[in-house]
């Protein structure tokens, strides 16, 4: 990272510190002006954030990745969300002649067969669109939370995405899974009904499915896989140096 985008995040991360979700995006709004997006997949994290998002009327773009390979549910609570806040969630699609390409050569299945199969699965449908929907934005706000997977307890709430070349705010990366319950009750934000069968982390319908009690957070989700091969590919966590 250059000393220059090492000081500008250095100092975003100083200036949001102590402050609430809507105040830290109203600063980052203020100093990106339409050139901060939201990726959304209708999570419970995500739902809280595009709660406070729309609930305040930010200007934050806010896009979601349809994989053409999602659960019905999460159709479903996208429709309601549009609804509840008379908003239209943009939505990316992979690029068809790979996503075709790759199916005619290895069948619709194809993930469940190796890590290399799965990760070009991934690549397709998620990786690749999602260069596209941050092209241009200044600020990536995620629904990473540090419970989410090992590789993700150290990392700070603003960070510098060299990948993407993009910076990235993790409002909840401190919430536990029932302090972003409790909210999304109270609030009576929409939510993915998967969540109450056990599906803690939704992606796509193939690759998703109910935790057992005592599972590990990301156990369902790609669950044939060794657990340190369980990231897509859209939050890569920095080398070290």
């Amino acid at each position: 990272m250059s000393a220059t985008k090492q000081n500008i995040t250095s100092n975003l991360l100083h200036q949001i510190s102590g402050l609430n979700i809507a105040a830290a995006i109203d600063l980052l709004t203020k100093q990106f002006p339409q050139q901060v997006t939201f990726s959304t997949s209708f999570s419970y994290e995500d739902q809280l954030i595009t709660h406070e998002i729309l609930n305040n009327n930010q200007p934050v773009k806010i896009f979601t990745l349809d994989t053409g390979r999602l659960f019905a549910e999460t159709y479903s609570v996208w429709s309601s969300t549009n609804a509840k806040y008379n908003t239209s969630v943009k939505a990316y699609y992979p690029q068809a002649e790979p996503l075709q390409d790759f199916i005619v050569a290895n069948g619709p299945n194809a993930f469940y067969e190796s890590v290399e199969n799965r990760k070009q699965c991934c690549f397709i449908r998620k990786v690749e669109p999602i260069k596209r929907a941050l092209a241009g934005n200044a600020v990536w706000i995620t629904g990473l939370r540090a419970e989410h997977s090992p590789n993700r307890h150290d990392l700070p709430v603003l960070e510098w995405d060299e990948s993407n070349n993009i910076i990235k705010y993790h409002p909840l990366l401190h919430w536990t899974t029932e302090e972003v319950v409790k909210h999304i009750r109270e609030n009576q934000i929409p939510y993915n009904p998967l969540h109450d069968k056990g599906f803690i982390s939704i992606g796509c319908a193939p690759c998703t499915r109910a935790v057992k009690p005592g599972e590990d957070f990301r156990a369902g989700r790609w669950w044939w896989e060794d657990a340190s091969k369980k990231e897509c590919g859209l939050h890569v966590a920095p080398s070290a140096p």
